[in-house]
């Protein structure tokens, strides 16, 4: 399973509606290769389901991940900072052994 923080979901739902995203849009979460980890974390909003992807949600925001990368994000929390350090979505990954300084990538 991954969860939604609060911060996470209000600012996801504002994203939607300034972007006047259809009904069915859902944040698709994936794993690639690549960052100064070895992995970085993919984000973005789609509406079209594939074959063998794994559906959630949580406070009312689907989430969507492909089968490969559901292996590395089980347990994750998405979650959104928008201290002064930078503003953007958070992945907290029980998963990870090692982050990069930003956040964007990680090792297992």
């Amino acid at each position: 399973m991954i969860t939604v923080s609060e911060s996470a979901k209000s600012s996801a739902l504002k994203f939607m509606q300034k972007e006047q995203l259809p009904e069915g849009t859902f944040i698709r979460v994936g794993v690639e290769g690549g960052g100064c980890s070895g992995l970085s974390y993919k984000l973005e909003f789609d509406s079209v389901l594939r074959e063998g992807d794994q559906q959630f949600e949580d406070k009312g925001i689907k989430l969507v991940v492909d089968k490969k990368s559901f292996l590395y994000l089980v347990g994750m929390e998405l979650d959104y900072s928008g201290g002064l350090n930078g503003k953007g979505f958070v992945f907290i990954n029980p998963n990870a052994s090692r982050t990069c300084g930003c956040g964007e990538s990680f090792s297992v």
